[in-house]
């Protein structure tokens, strides 16, 4: 997967709680052979009943079609484990979602897929908020892993939290497989050592 050092963009403000998989990237959509991810992030929700474009959905607006950073509420990405509600937004370039909660397996989803989940305090998220809404896509808001601070218009910087594994994980670009294979060497030396003091394992056959 990509890295994740930093990022640079316009902070995009969707302020709703329980945003569902099945919003962010429609199963209708998916069912394709080659998928549009780039479309497909929130289709239903950019549209009107008829079809057309809906010009008060808030990534419709002129302001925040191109944003880099998501901002939301509580228990982002509920509902069924959907990757492409990942790939979606990565396919936009939205590479920081910052939120007062994520459900699990979303946010498990994004590290996978080097998308960087902030969560932040309730106070500290609508103070956040209030700042996207007043700059309107007006200036862009930095995202730093390595210090752990958003930076950006109408106020001072807002440190984050993250767990050390997944901030490396992150910063180093590693899905699980990638973690596993730094570990090679350990692996590699068990191995001998479980060959050397159990030689018949090495030889059993298969009985199924």
């Amino acid at each position: 997967m990509q890295a994740f050092s930093k990022h640079v963009g316009v902070a995009a403000p969707l302020l709703k709680d329980d945003v569902n998989t099945d919003q962010i990237a429609p199963v209708l959509h998916s069912r394709g052979l080659k998928e549009d991810y780039k479309a497909m992030l929130f289709h239903r929700a950019r549209q009107r009943e008829d079809g057309s474009e809906d010009p008060d959905f808030v990534l419709n607006k002129p302001q925040f079609r191109n944003a880099g950073i998501l901002v939301t509420g509580n228990n982002f990405g509920a509902g069924s484990s959907r990757e492409t509600a990942v790939w979606s937004m990565l396919a936009n370039n939205i590479r920081v979602i910052i939120a007062k909660s994520f459900a699990d397996i979303y946010r498990e989803n994004c590290l996978q897929n080097g998308l960087l989940p902030i969560v932040l305090e309730p106070h500290v998220a609508d103070a956040f908020a209030a700042r996207v809404i007043a700059v309107n896509g007006g200036a862009p808001f930095t995202v730093d892993l390595a210090s752990q601070h958003i930076s950006g218009p109408g106020g001072a910087d807002v440190a984050f939290e993250i767990a050390a594994a997944d901030r490396t994980r992150l910063l180093e670009g590693l899905d699980d497989i990638g973690l596993t294979l730094k570990h090679m060497n350990e692996i590699a030396s068990w191995e001998q050592r479980a060959a050397a003091a159990q030689p018949w394992l090495q030889t059993a056959k298969d009985s199924r």
